[in-house]
């Protein structure tokens, strides 16, 4: 979980050159990956799924600069939605760039980490348990984005 923890500062740490214009999301349906769940996401969005077996799927959904969403999906360990999130919480606020927690709701929150004085990054994380399968949420791990960025991309991912 460290090594997690260092390798998601170091990528926040690279900046983006260019951003392409977001088009409208539409709903996604992720079944096609094997997983029954649905996003919003931009029509033209390129999903990638890496199956670790049993263990994990991990699918990320990327649309140009200011859209990468990474979804990790695998065996629930239990149904506290409360407890799912503290324990991503307090994996964050290990980070050593974190900064504050800009936004908290009962299944997830977005959060703000400052690089240097000029680089100030936003990320979500968001947890959901759907029968016996837990889906976890996050930002990309490549890329920088804004707090509207970020704030589409966490509304996108909630689910009923």
């Amino acid at each position: 979980m460290k090594r997690f923890i260092c390798l998601l500062a170091l990528v926040w740490g690279m900046m983006a050159c260019n951003s392409e214009p977001q088009s409208s999301l539409s709903e996604l349906n992720l079944l096609e990956y094997g997983l029954p769940i649905t996003v919003q996401a931009p029509d033209s969005a390129k999903v990638k799924k890496v199956d670790m077996g049993s263990i994990m799927k991990d699918v990320t959904i990327k649309f140009g600069e200011d859209y990468s969403i990474q979804l990790y999906a695998s065996q629930a360990t239990t149904n506290d939605i409360a407890k799912l999130k503290a324990e991503k919480l307090s994996d964050i606020k290990m980070n050593p760039f974190f900064s504050k927690i800009v936004r908290e709701e009962e299944s997830g929150f977005i959060f703000e980490t400052i690089i240097d004085s000029t680089t100030i990054n936003y990320g979500f994380n968001y947890a959901h348990v759907q029968g016996d399968m837990e889906y976890i949420f996050s930002t990309g791990l490549i890329g920088t984005f804004t707090l509207e960025e970020v704030e589409k991309m966490y509304e996108a991912v909630k689910q009923n």
